[in-house]
């Protein structure tokens, strides 16, 4: 019979192999990154999508000043007064132009920027935040998030190696390899050290993995509790009164 010592053993050969094949980053993805600081960072080059909601701005025409519209999955908007229009594939700057065209021929307009289109709410483009974390899950994508926003958001549990974080750019192309880098957080939080900090894009993913106590200890649960259950119903089902 196997003793516990033994299948202890086993458990942390285990997880010892799998949290190494958990870190493949390269320090030089870093590379594949922008830096807050190297790129003026602003919403004009930003793609409208659906389901994305934007905010309209013309004080002189009151019927859609302040307006919100939600995208439609169709990728247009519309207005009473204006109609439909198309938004998705277009920047803000690109919709407030047709919005114009439109309006000019109903009001009056002066200013060179009569019209401002405002994206509110960002939904259609998504990074994500996985591992021992304390809110898990996608986020919105707005190009000037980074990295520890996103972490100072999702916050890493006591359980979460902080210190080998792992940011990962997936490539749309199986030829090419993914870029992924690790990440220090907590010499990022305690030393003021940004030099990791850096602006993440859509799809990419910020993976805080478990540190090896808390991974073996998911281990050891992971095989524990199938027992403790079997073990649990062999003694209800032996409590039971015999039928007479």
């Amino acid at each position: 019979m196997v003793s516990s010592r033994t299948i202890i053993v086993a458990i942390l050969s285990f997880t010892t192999i799998s949290l190494t094949g958990c870190f493949s980053s390269r320090p030089e993805d870093i590379e594949a990154f922008l830096m807050p600081s190297q790129v003026g960072v602003t919403a004009e080059s930003y793609v409208l999508q659906p389901p994305d909601e934007i905010e309209i701005h013309c004080s002189k025409v009151p019927e859609i000043h302040l307006e919100r519209q939600q995208i439609r999955p169709d990728g247009k908007v519309s207005f009473e007064a204006l109609g439909e229009m198309q938004a998705a594939g277009k920047t803000p700057g690109e919709l407030a132009g047709l919005l114009r065209e439109k309006v000019i021929m109903l009001y009056a307009l002066t200013g060179e920027h009569p019209i401002d289109v405002r994206v509110v709410v960002y939904r259609s483009r998504m990074y994500y935040v996985l591992g021992e974390v304390h809110f898990p899950g996608p986020r919105e994508s707005t190009g000037r998030d980074t990295v520890l926003t996103a972490l100072s958001e999702a916050r890493p549990s006591v359980l979460g190696w902080i210190s080998r974080i792992q940011v990962i750019r997936p490539s749309e192309d199986e030829n090419v390899d993914p870029k992924i880098f690790e990440l220090d957080y907590e010499k990022m939080i305690a030393h003021g050290d940004t030099s990791q900090n850096v602006l993440l894009q859509e799809g990419d993913i910020v993976f805080v993995p478990p540190t090896v106590l808390a991974a073996i200890a998911m281990k050891v649960e992971e095989f524990v509790r199938p027992i403790a259950r079997a073990f649990s119903t062999v003694n209800i089902v032996a409590g039971r009164p015999t039928a007479r």
